[in-house]
């Protein structure tokens, strides 16, 4: 039987799980070692404190891993540390560090949309900023209306349309704000005893802006674990132009067929095991709207009746509920798999 390491976070919890019980406390850690022992994988659960990067050998090991929720990011930032530190001891991360720096950071997953060999997930364009002085600079390159949005943030939080580069300003402000009252003080001494000093920017949160898609009225969530796609419909709020955190949600069977070829276009491209999509759809093109690579919600697959798989061209549904464990061991283990395999050929 081969062997894989997962993860596991202070609290003792691997992942994220929409109707876990105790509530947040992530994948049920025994149902998950069974299913990745029915695909003939050894789950050993790891604390990321417990590495020892003196004696640990790594090199070419698989490991799992989710990332952290906490306020502010400390955690995580300690998350990354380690995850960075099996990199260099040579282990295979699943999903590999880049697509762990685009969870909760939608800069980088701008980037990552960017550097994507995909021409219709670039109809979005995507300026990002570090402060609001870069956005004066640059308001002749922005079209309106146009969405302004903080790096992080979900089900609709921190995403606003504004309408003019006033508006624009308006928003930016609010959300690039930082507050360090000793050093803004410090500051405005340096600017009175110093001619000609520059002050230090008050609004050094990063934060993107997007062109705006006329007329939507919904858009998918789409979740993919390995073959399974997974599709829910987000209806808009009353008035409003989003549909993430709106709760308006369908499960649709005639879900359109370019949604599911636009996500497996992205999910080959990514070369993962599993990934959450944001995408729209007019009825002619397709959109990026955001993607995540780890610790997305689960509930599109938790309440899902039914799912897709894609067999040649052609896609098939299936009516029957999801194990999460199960389907993610499965997801995991097919990837690594194909990689052994592809190895070994070699």
């Amino acid at each position: 039987m081969k062997s894989l390491v997962a993860l596991t976070d202070y609290l003792n919890r691997f992942g994220s799980k929409w109707i876990a019980s105790p509530y947040r406390s992530g994948m049920d850690k025994g149902i998950l070692k069974e299913s990745f022992s029915h695909f003939g994988y050894e789950c050993e659960f790891r604390s990321y404190s417990n590495i020892d990067f003196r004696v640990d050998n790594y090199n070419l090991f698989p490991v799992v891993y989710s990332s952290s929720e906490d306020v502010d990011g400390y955690y995580r930032d300690y998350i990354e540390d380690i995850l960075l530190g099996l990199e260099e001891l040579g282990a295979l991360i699943i999903p590999k560090y880049t697509l762990f720096r685009a969870h909760h950071n939608k800069v980088f997953m701008e980037i990552l949309r960017d550097l994507m060999p995909i021409e219709d997930a670039h109809r979005i364009r995507s300026l990002s900023f570090g402060t609001l002085e870069e956005l004066n600079q640059n308001l002749s390159n922005i079209a309106f209306p146009c969405v302004i949005k903080t790096a992080s943030g979900a089900s609709g939080s921190g995403v606003f349309c504004a309408h003019s580069a006033t508006q624009l300003i308006k928003y930016a402000k609010k959300i690039s704000r930082t507050v360090n009252w000793a050093s803004e003080a410090w500051d405005v001494g340096r600017a009175l005893k110093h001619k000609g000093y520059r002050r230090e920017s008050l609004h050094r949160r990063k934060f993107i802006v997007q062109s705006f898609i006329e007329g939507l009225s919904h858009d998918w969530k789409v979740l993919v674990f390995g073959n399974r796609y997974y599709a829910l419909r987000r209806n808009n709020r009353n008035r409003d132009f989003r549909a993430s955190g709106s709760g308006l949600l369908e499960y649709r069977e005639d879900t359109p067929y370019p949604v599911l070829d636009f996500a497996s276009k992205i999910y080959d491209y990514l070369n993962i095991p599993n990934l959450s999509l944001d995408i729209a759809y007019d009825g002619t093109n397709v959109y990026l709207i955001e993607f995540q690579c780890v610790n997305f919600g689960t509930h599109t697959l938790d309440t899902a009746p039914f799912y897709f798989t894609k067999s040649g061209s052609e896609w098939k549904r299936f009516s029957e509920p999801s194990c999460l464990e199960f389907v993610y061991a499965e997801s995991i283990s097919s990837f690594l798999d194909i990689k052994y395999a592809n190895t070994n050929n070699s």
